[in-house]
């Protein structure tokens, strides 16, 4: 199964890709996608739409993983992040991709095992379970594949409550 996890913003866009076959992980891509401070938001998301358009066109995933928002106190900055997160669910249904989302804390317990886990233990986590050199950079990056790791382990763990059931 290719899980496409996205860290959703409108400055910058984690996104990771990777086959999850047989309870081992495979890295396809990992990065981020970014937009120019100068642009206005519509161009920013446009730029986003077509970035993740290309990357679906490419790897075509089976499911998309996105972190559900979640802020403190700026509310400006979260409406903003939320149109980012809007448009990566747009691409997903344009290619017929279905989204599951995720909360922090889910990603957390589904990657290191501990719902309050540190960032740096997340990061740690991916780069064990993807047997990497280094932590992927910027953190954006590193977020989306552990979102696409909470993923693969939460449709294995759906798909034996299924077999069990």
């Amino acid at each position: 199964m290719v899980i496409i996890g996205i860290d959703p913003g409108f400055a910058i866009t984690g996104y990771g890709i990777i086959d999850y076959t047989g309870n081992k992980f495979r890295l396809l891509d990992v990065g981020a996608i970014t937009t120019q401070p100068d642009l206005e938001l519509s161009d920013r998301l446009l730029v986003l739409n077509l970035k993740l358009d290309e990357l679906i066109s490419k790897y075509k995933p089976d499911a998309m993983a996105v972190e559900e928002l979640f802020f403190n106190t700026n509310v400006k900055t979260a409406i903003k992040v939320g149109h980012g997160r809007g448009v990566a669910l747009l691409s997903a249904a344009k290619a017929g991709i279905k989204v599951y989302e995720y909360t922090p804390l889910q990603v957390k317990q589904a990657v290191v095992g501990y719902g309050r886990a540190k960032k740096e233990q997340v990061q740690q986590m991916v780069k064990v379970l993807l047997n990497l050199d280094k932590i992927p950079k910027p953190d954006d990056a590193a977020d989306a594949l552990a979102v696409a790791i909470c993923h693969a382990h939460s449709s294995g763990t759906s798909r034996l409550m299924k077999i069990w059931s």
